[in-house]
């Protein structure tokens, strides 16, 4: 199916175009970058943590990382939850 036969404004996939990231349909580009983000966050804390306890046990360096990535992240869900609104700017 080419773009005409489309609705207007439509790509063949279903996705909006012109919104960069997928934001165009509700959010759900915000929502599909944080799941993303989620699931590489477990499955890297499911490896290091337990190297840190294997190769040092005696220093637990893993919760460095689950504290400086762990606060991005919950910005990050913030974010996709549109909590952080627009600021008003370039409204009237």
């Amino acid at each position: 199916m080419t773009m005409s036969e489309n609705e207007p404004g439509r790509e063949a996939d279903g996705d909006p175009g012109g919104a960069p990231g997928g934001d165009g349909d509700g959010g759900r580009g915000r929502l599909r970058g944080f799941l993303n983000h989620l699931i590489v966050f477990f499955l890297v804390m499911i490896v290091l943590v337990p190297v840190n306890f294997v190769l040092t046990p005696d220093r637990p360096w893993f919760v460095f990382l689950l504290v400086g990535w762990g606060a991005p992240l919950a910005l990050h869900a913030a974010y996709a939850m549109g909590l952080f609104g627009s600021t008003g700017r370039g409204r009237r």
